[in-house]
């Protein structure tokens, strides 16, 4: 049984939302991309590279990816108790090239570090300098910043793979980049639920979820750009348009369809999806109308008989 995110919303008040990923989730994730990998530069930051597993993950792979080179930043933290028990007195960065003396280990004399003049912060001079020299991005940003995160990517127009809430997908400044096919999502976690390593807070997840110096949190998602072979899979449809199954709204002109699985195959009109449609969404297939807010849907919200609907995309099939 799936928590209430109780500790994502207490990190998102506190803006402490430095959750650590976990190596077998960047693994699970970063295997559908090797080829894109291939002689490009990678950076990661949002990540201390003495503890990241994401610099961990692309150091020990350097070669299989066939990388260029990777860079990775660290975040000064003046907090000795802000989620990791690191205090990082000078922000740096590290570059490293490869396994240069052949012996399969990352050697401290491969790793270049070098100081940072600030605090490390994405969105300082000095670290976008090194992020115009990055072919791809890839990390966990805090979530409290995900809206200037993905923005700054956009405006320096990277190739990007990163973790995200669900939520994301509806805010004013990101749900535009859906429809402009500019962003997508990738492969994701096990039932969009994520592990994240996190000393500080208590996992309230179930017995059988339950693991210990971590917190589950539901409702994550890998965002990209990158290619995804399964968006370019055509969804099956075992239903079809009947008015007496499919309920209208109260307060815009489309159907209700609760369920992705449940969309008629034959019907022109427009549709409300649950966002998690995305998830299977071919842009070959289906056009993206827009949501409450890019389409000013009266009340911010549509209703079925006058209960208030969760936040919901509108599509239409593509003839």
């Amino acid at each position: 049984m799936a928590n209430k995110n109780t500790n994502l919303h207490q990190a998102k008040e506190a803006k402490k939302d430095e959750f650590y990923t976990r190596r077998e989730d960047i693994e699970r994730e970063l295997y559908h991309y090797r080829r894109q990998f291939e002689g490009k530069t990678v950076l990661c930051n949002c990540d201390d590279p003495r503890v990241s597993e994401f610099f961990q993950y692309f150091a020990l792979n350097f070669e299989w990816l066939g990388l260029k080179r990777l860079i990775c930043t660290c975040y000064k933290n003046n907090d000795i108790d802000l989620f990791s028990q690191h205090d990082k007195e000078q922000a740096v960065y590290i570059i490293y090239e490869g396994d240069k003396n052949g012996n399969n280990h990352i050697d401290l004399e491969e790793l270049d570090v070098k100081p940072l003049n600030g605090d490390g912060d994405f969105r300082s001079k000095e670290c976008i300098e090194l992020l115009k020299q990055a072919d791809i991005v890839v990390t966990n940003p805090p979530f409290s910043l995900f809206r200037q995160y993905v923005k700054q990517l956009m405006d320096y127009n990277k190739q990007f793979l990163i973790i995200g809430h669900q939520n994301a997908i509806t805010y004013k400044e990101i749900f535009p980049y859906f429809m402009a096919n500019r962003m997508w999502l990738g492969y994701g976690f096990n039932r969009n639920c994520a592990h994240f390593i996190s000393p500080k807070y208590e996992d309230t997840a179930s017995d059988s979820d339950h693991r210990e110096g971590m917190i589950r949190v539901s409702g994550v998602m890998w965002f990209t750009n990158l290619r995804v072979k399964k968006r370019e899979d055509e969804m099956e449809f075992i239903r079809k348009y009947k008015p007496e199954e499919y309920t209208k709204y109260d307060n815009f002109d489309a159907i209700e369809v609760s369920k992705s699985q449940d969309i008629p195959e034959d019907y022109d009109g427009v549709m409300g999806v649950p966002i998690t449609f995305l998830t299977k969404y071919n842009p070959n297939q289906f056009e993206i109308v827009g949501n409450e807010y890019s389409l000013n849907i009266e009340k911010g919200r549509v209703y079925v008989n006058g209960k208030r609907m969760y936040s919901r995309i509108f599509i239409r099939h593509k003839r």
